[in-house]
């Protein structure tokens, strides 16, 4: 009888994979599509691009005109480990770089949104002064979010290959983001609308040689942001290139 518990336990469990197996293999609308394969390959070259910034144009940085607070979120699968670079090059421009403070991103669950919601709020209260929010692919579209709910605590959200504009299913993620996250990317757990513009200046910097998310997705509309950014990097580039690194700290000293 002492079993009985232990199976009911691998039986759910059991159960679970099989329904997050089942989400991930769903069939992609005919009307959604992620970046051409080839530029997904490039993608797994970045562990070569510390050695292209060495190669290329140094970064030049200037002291902030206006030194913010800044918290970074991660995207998708990501570690904050994966954004220390920009951490370090926002900090000797003379900006403060914050961790989200969570860990690894793995999806935009209800509970991890409460989570980030309360470092917002903590980091809001520790510096009496409302925070920018930088967000790397699905980090960004969780800062959207943060804005829309905390509008007078944040000062401008800057997405970085966010899939907020068209369909959640325009990118080469969604199927690992279903299975992992547990939720369909059109379903999120919290009440939105994820192409909404939030009611704070709101900038989306976007490649054309995005493998991950398509590039329409990532730019947006006019009226889902208030400005789009174009830089030709890949999508893991846009935390981790010379290129990227100019255009938001040209971002940032904007106005």
């Amino acid at each position: 009888m002492a079993t009985l518990p232990f199976k009911d336990s691998a039986l759910q469990h059991g159960e679970e994979l099989a329904r997050r197996w089942a989400l991930a293999k769903e069939p992609c609308p005919d009307d959604a599509r992620g970046p051409r394969w080839q530029l997904l390959l490039r993608e797994f070259l970045w562990p070569f691009e510390p050695l292209r910034r060495r190669l290329g144009d140094a970064l030049e940085i200037s002291p902030a005109a206006d030194p913010k607070h800044i918290m970074l979120l991660p995207g998708f699968g990501a570690h904050p480990i994966r954004m220390r670079w920009m951490a370090r090059r926002l900090e000797e421009a003379g900006h403060t770089a914050k961790r989200w403070g969570l860990g690894y991103n793995l999806g935009a669950t209800a509970d991890r949104f409460a989570r980030v919601e309360k470092r917002l709020l903590a980091l809001h209260k520790r510096h009496g002064e409302s925070i920018v929010l930088v967000g790397w692919s699905l980090g960004g579209v969780m800062a959207r979010e943060l804005a829309k709910q905390h509008p007078d605590k944040v000062a401008k959200v800057v997405t970085m290959g966010s899939p907020f504009s068209g369909s959640p299913r325009a990118n080469n993620g969604w199927r690992a983001y279903q299975a992992i996250a547990g939720h369909r990317v059109d379903e999120p757990e919290i009440d939105t609308v994820v192409a909404e513009k939030p009611p704070v200046e709101t900038v989306a910097i976007w490649s054309p040689c995005d493998g991950v998310v398509h590039p329409k997705s990532a730019c947006g509309r006019p009226g889902e942001r208030d400005r789009a950014i174009p830089v030709r990097c890949s999508h893991m580039g846009l935390v981790m290139t010379n290129e990227a690194m100019a255009a938001l700290l040209a971002e940032l000293d904007r106005g």
